[in-house]
């Protein structure tokens, strides 16, 4: 008895033993999958660049203007032209070199006094997240009686009671924004503190300290960040608001607010000379209004994300 002949194994085309092949040696290659970058909005370049334009004028204001207290009477109440494009006060000094000297004062107390309330306020809330449910408590209702009062009133409050100055215009925006800074501390904290991994570092007997700068601290930070970016320009329209009811800067160091009070005296004379202190204000609060939404859209997207 013979055997039976092996089956020859199905005929196959080249073409698809070669595909066979490739598929059994190679792979694809992978798609890189590139973060498509969204353009930037005109509106915040604009911002940024105003914004820009206001930090030179702050940190350099002899760059871009002369002596703001140069006092010419034969020239006083100039509207704009040639010599003076910002025109002149009621005692001949140019309007646009005190704007621009101005900025120093308006920045200084708007950017002074959110960084102050942001670490005031960034130490209550981290004492009442991680102080106990007693501190935590008397600290909060603190918080509450101080935010029931309008910020401006509160400041004027504070001031009434320092006195007036620009250290003392600072102090009292720093004390009107720094509860809201701490109830955003203070939730946040909360959040990260009752997570899982911090209480897992508490059972491995991890110090309190190394889990609040390794932990808690870093996660505060981005929320900070954008509360205070948000603030800068409330704080510049309470500064000007104090310094407009006499508050502020002592004559004749210029400030923005100030030059506002001092054109309302003038305004059948002069209508132009508030109009650029005035336009200062508002395209400075604008412009960090812009840049603010622009961080936290960006936060926001990050948590998404």
């Amino acid at each position: 008895m013979t055997a039976p002949a092996p089956v020859p194994p199905p005929a196959t085309s080249a073409a698809s033993a070669r595909a066979a092949v490739l598929g059994r040696t190679s792979a694809a290659p992978p798609v890189r999958r590139t973060a498509r970058r969204l353009p930037v909005p005109p509106g915040l370049v604009v911002a940024g660049a105003f914004l820009a334009l206001v930090c030179v004028a702050a940190a350099f204001p002899g760059l871009l203007a002369g002596d703001p207290n140069q006092v010419d009477p034969a020239v006083a109440l100039r509207p704009p032209g040639p010599g003076h494009p910002f025109g002149t006060d009621q005692l001949g000094r140019d309007v646009l070199a005190r704007v621009v000297h101005g900025a120093r004062s308006s920045l200084l107390v708007g950017v002074g006094s959110t960084v102050l309330a942001g670490l005031a306020g960034s130490a209550w809330g981290l004492l009442s997240a991680l102080g106990g449910r007693v501190v935590d408590e008397a600290a909060m209702r603190v918080a509450d009686i101080l935010l029931s009062f309008p910020s401006i009133l509160m400041a004027l409050l504070v001031v009434a009671v320092l006195g007036p100055g620009t250290g003392n215009v600072m102090v009292a925006i720093t004390v009107s924004l720094a509860p809201g800074f701490a109830r955003v501390v203070r939730v946040r904290a909360v959040v990260v503190r009752d997570s899982a991994y911090v209480r897992a570092a508490v059972n491995l007997g991890i110090g309190r300290w190394r889990i609040l700068a390794r932990h808690i601290a870093p996660n505060v930070l981005a929320p900070l960040l954008v509360l205070a970016t948000m603030n800068v320009g409330t704080a510049v329209i309470a500064g000007a608001s104090l310094s407009f009811l006499g508050l502020g800067p002592r004559p004749p160091d210029p400030e923005w607010g100030s030059m506002l009070a001092q054109a309302r005296d003038y305004l059948d004379a002069a209508w132009t000379l508030g109009i650029f202190p005035g336009a200062a204000i508002t395209l400075t609060v604008m412009s960090v209004t812009v840049a603010g939404r622009a961080v936290r859209d960006r936060y926001e997207g990050g948590e998404r994300g």
